[in-house]
């Protein structure tokens, strides 16, 4: 864990936010590649993702306030604005930016399966970055486990609060007890969905309709999704007890895909 990158006077870079930044690079050079191949135009694109990027952020802010609303927020409303300590939820700035998107295809009249094909492509290369920067601050930490890959947070780190906060650990306790690193899990996932979504975009999109390959973003990240929260050790909200807010979005999410996949490959492509 090493939540400050430069720790210099006044100067202060969090590991988090440099790690979405390069997230966000990276999928934007990414997909100013793709563009270019395929005769697209890259500035347009540029605005869509910058606007995706900002607007991802605050709707995954929303989303984490909402879900830890009693527990972190209710009395101390100054933190609401602080992202700097961590603090947000994937599915918020997916809906966020899925709304965005919508709306500047609707403006640009750009066909919204097809752009939705390019930026689901490379969206979980971000992604990858993004989970790295949790596992550096310490937040969306795994389940208490013996098994050799477990690590442990260092005092007063998000794991170390919950765990001294249910007992398991004392106040003087240097570090947390030994948890499953979910944040790396999900960083690995999420560069193998990459490649599979790459090769899919460059071998196999043609076959299809156009959705295919952000239907197939949606199953798998859902299918993904689904199993890493069954491992997660962080406070989740549940849906009726029983599944997490995150299991109960991937499973809508997989629909959605699921109904995407099979038009596609029912209507195909036009050979012209």
């Amino acid at each position: 864990m090493h939540p400050d990158l430069i720790d210099f006077g006044v100067f202060h870079l969090k590991t988090y936010g440099a790690m979405m930044a390069l997230g966000f690079i990276a999928a934007w050079q990414m997909c100013a590649w793709l563009c270019k191949r395929d005769g697209r135009n890259v500035e347009a694109l540029s605005n869509l993702l910058i606007l995706m990027m900002a607007g991802g952020i605050v709707g995954a802010r929303i989303a984490y306030v909402i879900e830890h609303w009693q527990t972190e927020f209710a009395g101390n409303l100054a933190e609401i604005v602080r992202i700097d300590k961590g603090g947000l939820m994937f599915y918020g700035g997916l809906i966020a930016d899925a709304i965005l998107f919508c709306g500047w295809c609707a403006a640009k009249k750009e066909n919204p399966l097809d752009m939705g094909d390019l930026v689901c492509t490379v969206l979980p290369l971000g992604h990858a970055f993004g989970r790295v920067g949790c596992f550096f601050y310490g937040c969306c930490y795994g389940k208490v486990s013996a098994n050799a890959c477990a690590v442990r947070f260092p005092r007063l780190s998000p794991a170390w609060y919950e765990h001294y906060n249910q007992g398991l650990v004392g106040y003087n306790a240097g570090e947390s007890l030994p948890v499953l690193p979910t944040q790396l899990f999900e960083a690995a996932a999420m560069l193998v969905l990459f490649a599979v979504l790459l090769a899919v975009y460059l071998k196999v999109r043609k076959r299809f309709a156009k959705g295919f390959v952000a239907g197939t973003y949606l199953v798998l990240y859902a299918a993904w999704r689904c199993v890493n929260e069954v491992l997660r050790g962080d406070p989740r909200a549940t849906v009726g007890g029983i599944l997490t807010i995150g299991q109960t979005i991937s499973l809508a999410m997989a629909a959605i895909g699921l109904a995407l996949v099979a038009r596609a490959a029912v209507k195909r492509r036009s050979p012209k």
